[in-house]
């Protein structure tokens, strides 16, 4: 087994002669003497062969050979310091891995925004994600593979809190045989033609929800494939306002003029796999999540106004 012959506190005291640009502003912020840097720096490139600083004036700079050494040091410093980081986490109970479950409807931009608060805080914590769709979300609690869960319905047995309502609106392709008819449309009209619904991500009791009346049908597993479907004027579905309000004011899409149902509203509650076992990065997600979803219910309210 190779011995090393340098050590990190070396590379990290030549890392700050060369930031703040010499010994004695090094010692000073790094809180040693002035002896012990420049002892530490003329070791370091004893042990490593090659001269690693050159004095210019009051300045100390780097050789050429110094500039690629201390390259490949200060990923390791990243490292060793991120590595301590997470070990001082787990010692104050943070978490070391998060399993979010969460259910498709839930809007990606939302999500990206908590996630990115979160690692600020809690980036040494691994995060498992997993997306679902309606029962999906249950069988992640019943299954104990979520942390925390976002999903349709709060499962009996748990305490849960409304994140955010998400609406689903009925809508087809500008062309669409419902558009050409010219009127307000009933569940008769709809019958008719073909409906593009999502599966449940369940095994075990997958349910429906939602108008399902239609005689055709074609069943997807993701929003952005339902989506797609009909913007290419394959059907009608109800699907995600905040997913297809691009469309929407593009006039690639348009709302089925219907009497009744036009919308349909769904509401995302926020789970705890187990609240009180919960540590402070569960918590701390949780905290983020519930904050991007006010922010993003205030934006939609004043896109629409």
């Amino acid at each position: 087994m190779h011995t090393l012959k340098t050590t990190l506190e070396q590379w990290r005291v030549l890392q700050a002669i060369v930031e703040h640009g010499g010994y004695a502003q090094a010692a000073e912020a790094l809180h040693r003497s002035q002896s012990s840097v420049s002892y530490m720096a003329a070791r370091l490139q004893q042990q490593v062969g090659v001269p690693l600083l050159t004095i210019e004036g009051r300045k100390a700079r780097l050789t050429e050979s110094g500039k690629a050494l201390l390259a490949q040091a200060s990923d390791l410093l990243s490292d060793a310091s991120k590595l301590e980081q997470r070990a001082a986490q787990l010692e104050r109970g943070w978490e070391a891995e998060l399993r979010l479950v969460v259910d498709a409807a839930l809007p990606t931009p939302l999500l990206l925004q908590a996630l990115t608060q979160f690692t600020q805080v809690a980036g040494q914590t691994r995060l498992q994600l997993t997306e679902v769709v309606l029962s999906g979300a249950e069988e992640a609690l019943a299954g104990q593979r979520a942390d925390i869960l976002v999903g349709t319905r709060v499962p009996a047995g748990y305490l849960g809190d409304l994140l955010l309502d998400v609406d689903f609106i009925a809508v087809a392709h500008p062309s669409h045989a419902l558009h050409r008819l010219g009127r307000e449309l009933t569940g008769d009209d709809l019958r008719r033609e073909m409906q593009v619904v999502l599966r449940d991500s369940g095994t075990i009791r997958p349910r429906d929800e939602g108008w399902l009346g239609s005689t055709q049908r074609w069943t997807v597993s993701s929003l952005e494939t339902s989506a797609a479907m009909v913007a290419d004027g394959l059907g009608f579905a109800w699907l995600p306002r905040h997913l297809i309000q691009r469309r929407l004011d593009e006039g690639a899409l348009w709302p089925l003029p219907l009497t009744e149902g036009q919308v349909r509203r769904v509401s995302l509650y926020l789970t705890f796999g187990n609240q009180e076992q919960a540590g402070p990065a569960a918590r701390h997600l949780a905290q983020v999540l519930s904050q991007a979803a006010r922010h993003h219910a205030a934006s939609a309210e004043n896109a629409l106004r």
